[in-house]
């Protein structure tokens, strides 16, 4: 039983989501809620602007992977370079910032501009950490340029507008 443990644990998650997930039909899915839809707001942009504003939120996502392994070398600086040159507002040019948020709503536009607030705002902690040494100051704050990515992509989702 102490072997078989570990393994019951492992499996657990699996079992759970199969489950939650019920059978398409049958006396089980009766119990369970319906499927909720996507209840993010839809988006609209032409073809190729959708596809270069996806290209640009997966270098986000590398960029915040290379500045946690800077972090973890220490490298304070390196970590703050790299937020201010690809998700700062330093990079909103670069991004073409300007030209995608025409087709966006309002409180799409808020939560991008924080991102890149809550970078350029880490960029300066971190300049702060290669002279105090504290680590955690520069964690918490890459966690709220995380958090502002995390928020926009739970509220919405990028959709090609149709052609004219």
């Amino acid at each position: 039983m102490k072997r078989c443990f570990p393994a019951l644990l492992l499996c657990l998650p699996l079992w759970v989501s199969a489950q939650s997930a019920g059978p398409a039909s049958g006396h089980a899915h009766a119990h369970h809620a319906a499927p909720v839809g996507d209840t993010r707001q839809a988006v609209a942009f032409p073809a190729p602007m959708r596809a270069q504003t996806l290209a640009n939120m997966r270098d986000h996502l590398l960029a915040l992977t290379e500045i946690q392994e800077a972090l973890a070398r220490r490298d304070f600086d390196g970590a703050g370079q790299l937020a201010e040159r690809r998700l700062g507002m330093s990079s909103l040019h670069t991004h073409g910032a300007h030209d995608v948020a025409g087709f966006m709503p309002p409180a799409m536009q808020a939560l991008g501009t924080a991102m890149h607030r809550s970078a350029s705002q880490f960029a300066v902690v971190a300049q702060e950490a290669s002279v105090t040494g504290d680590l955690s100051a520069a964690l918490a704050a890459l966690a709220k340029v995380g958090r502002t990515c995390v928020s926009c992509h739970e509220g919405f989702r990028l959709e090609t507008a149709p052609a004219h």
